[in-house]
């Protein structure tokens, strides 16, 4: 059985979310990431039925540009992450805004500090109070 490697892009849209691929002609909306995840699988998996080809959650990478990302995850600030990175704050906005494109080793320094933010949070637990 073969396998394929997909690239989706993500985009934020007025009711949610669409992702669709440069190179298969996949396309799929959901209302949030997860249901867009969910529906990105089930797209794949139907256009690809007829070629005996199994999708497994390796084969298909979700992509999202700077400006979508920190539109819809507004719980990042951009100010914060700049700091806790060691980057120009003004940059990393223009990043952001989509004056300037990051390098690659930019973005690579940039994404590695969005999942260090994410690891720490996945391992904070919260008191609750009386």
């Amino acid at each position: 059985m073969a396998t394929k490697k997909i690239i989706l892009t993500v985009e934020k849209t007025d009711t949610g979310f669409s992702a669709y691929s440069q190179d298969y002609p996949i396309f799929t909306t959901g209302q949030s990431i997860p249901e867009l995840i969910n529906s990105a699988y089930e797209a794949a998996e139907f256009y690809f039925e007829d070629e005996n080809i199994k999708l497994s959650n390796t084969d298909i990478k979700f992509e999202i540009d700077f400006k979508q990302f920190f539109k819809y995850y507004k719980v990042i600030n951009a100010k914060f992450l700049a700091q806790k990175i060691g980057m120009n704050a003004t940059l990393l906005s223009q990043y952001v805004n989509g004056t300037k494109k990051p390098s690659a080793k930019q973005t690579e320094k940039i994404l590695n500090g969005i999942h260090q933010i994410g690891q720490e949070l996945s391992e904070i637990n919260l008191l609750q109070t009386a």
